[in-house]
């Protein structure tokens, strides 16, 4: 018995993993994975299944800045003043996009480049982009219609 464990040794199993790791064998890689993952599953089958809990979930705080006592009558309130804060800044946007176009049309008129024809063909293609939308039914409600239910909403609201 002495002599079986003298020739079990870790230094002698490292030597020979290396020897066997340095052959040029096709299937090397794959051996090495099927190894790997025998030793995963049996060291998964000594962790007690109480170790291997899920992680307690974390404890969420809330914070508001807002009162939490409002009314519904404060809240709609509340959204329709920055509705319409929304719909001036977008205002203010839409006109600075005109001004930057029509900038762009002055700097191509005086490079001669034709501003009309490009317009035309962007708006061709808008065209075509809002045709193949609604065809796919992905065409939702127009401005105006967002625009005539927001003004009911706070319209009811106030009333």
């Amino acid at each position: 018995m002495k002599r079986f464990f003298r020739r079990i040794s870790p230094k002698h199993a490292a030597q020979d993993f290396a020897s066997q790791w340095r052959a040029e064998t096709p299937y090397r890689w794959h051996i090495l994975g099927i190894a790997m993952a025998m030793t995963f599953a049996i060291f998964m089958l000594f962790i007690p299944k109480s170790v291997r809990i899920a992680p307690v979930p974390p404890e969420v705080v809330y914070i508001s800045t807002l009162d939490e006592n409002r009314t519904d009558a404060e809240i709609i309130a509340s959204n329709c003043a920055n509705q319409k804060l929304k719909d001036e800044l977008e205002a203010k946007l839409e006109q600075q996009e005109e001004a930057r176009k029509e900038a762009y049309a002055a700097l191509g008129r005086a490079t001669f480049i034709d501003v009309e024809e490009m317009q035309a063909e962007i708006e061709a293609e808008q065209a075509a982009a809002r045709a193949a939308a609604e065809a796919a039914g992905e065409v939702g409600p127009s401005e105006e219609e967002v625009a005539k239910s927001v003004e009911e909403y706070c319209a009811r609201a106030a009333g």
